[in-house]
């Protein structure tokens, strides 16, 4: 079992579900069955009783792709199987960490494993003529009393497992985690598959509806497309890619910006070293120290701490919540 530990892994996404339509923009249970088709390629996918596996779903595929690519970078080993602790994949996605973020993330594993995919598209050279899931089983190993979960062991199908092995992937803008609507990420997506670093990438409204998977009609989806270049002209919150709609096409061209400003999760003074947590449950005995952790990380931006050791800080905070039983 590979165990994902790598603080500050690059986001990466395998390259077959940015290019096509394989999860759901819906924001409630999506229970319309697809199939997309592109030259010799195609692509159906079921929903199962809890529908469609959504975009903000993918979260959860992104952040296992990443740990994996990192590990193997650093040449280690890893597999389709593997365990994560939940608050550490509710940081790096950007994702509440309320027990309602908690929620969600059990709702994305049941959609991710029951959202069924049958295909001929090629992930990593080989070609498909099955039936199958985006994860093949999820597990809570170790769950608070108040519901929260700790420990999620899953594992990832062949498909996406395939396209780490044979590095299928590509990277991804961490402000990627910052978009909220669905469309918003799947423009990018696109934009960074098919745009990547050249000068321009045109594509038509009604190619760009399918590619999105997109229920609205014509007229709607222009409306919506529209939409989000508008506010994207106004805040310039899009991550790499700026997008103009020309008569019946939309053009996708490459920002040229500053690099961003690093999000308040991986801001480099608050990074904590590998071992701390083991040395927090000492001075927080029963406490999730991973919780402690955001909360001092929310703590010390709130009130603009400046912190010259994040690790003596992080269980200086630990030890005088351990000084208290709150309930």
């Amino acid at each position: 079992m590979f165990v994902c530990d790598i603080v500050d892994a690059v986001p990466k996404g395998d390259m077959s579900s940015m290019e096509h339509p394989v999860f759901s923009l819906a924001t409630k249970p999506d229970m319309r069955p697809r199939r997309y088709e592109s030259g010799d390629s195609w692509i159906e996918v079921q929903p199962s009783q809890h529908g469609l596996a959504t975009v903000h779903d993918r979260d959860v595929l992104i952040y296992c792709i990443s740990q994996c690519m990192s590990a193997i970078n650093d040449g280690r080993k890893v597999s389709r199987r593997m365990r994560f602790k939940a608050y550490d994949l509710l940081v790096a996605t950007n994702r509440q960490t309320s027990g309602r973020g908690y929620d969600l993330l059990k709702d994305a594993l049941r959609r991710l494993q029951g959202t069924q995919i049958e295909t001929n598209i090629r992930q990593g050279g080989r070609e498909y003529f099955k039936v199958f899931g985006l994860i093949d089983s999820a597990e809570i190993v170790r769950e608070t009393r108040d519901g929260r979960m700790l420990d999620v062991e899953i594992a990832l199908s062949d498909w996406v497992f395939d396209a780490i092995e044979n590095n299928h992937v590509l990277t991804l803008n961490r402000r990627y985690f910052m978009l909220r609507k669905p469309l918003e990420r799947r423009l990018y997506e696109l934009a960074r598959k098919h745009c990547g670093h050249q000068p321009r990438w045109p594509i038509g409204l009604e190619k760009l509806r399918e590619k999105c998977g997109s229920g609205s009609t014509p007229k709607e989806f222009r409306r919506l497309i529209g939409k989000i270049l508008e506010d994207d002209a106004a805040h310039d919150y899009m991550p790499d890619y700026a997008f103009k709609l020309d008569a019946d096409k939309v053009v996708v061209t490459p920002k040229r910006v500053a690099q961003q400003t690093d999000l308040p999760f991986e801001t480099p003074a608050l990074r904590l070293s590998a071992d701390v947590h083991e040395k927090a449950r000492t001075h927080a005995p029963g406490w999730d120290v991973h919780a402690l952790e955001g909360e001092w990380r929310s703590w010390v931006m709130k009130k603009s701490i400046e912190v010259k050791d994040a690790d003596s800080h992080f269980l200086s905070f630990c030890k005088r919540r351990g000084a208290y039983r709150f309930t």
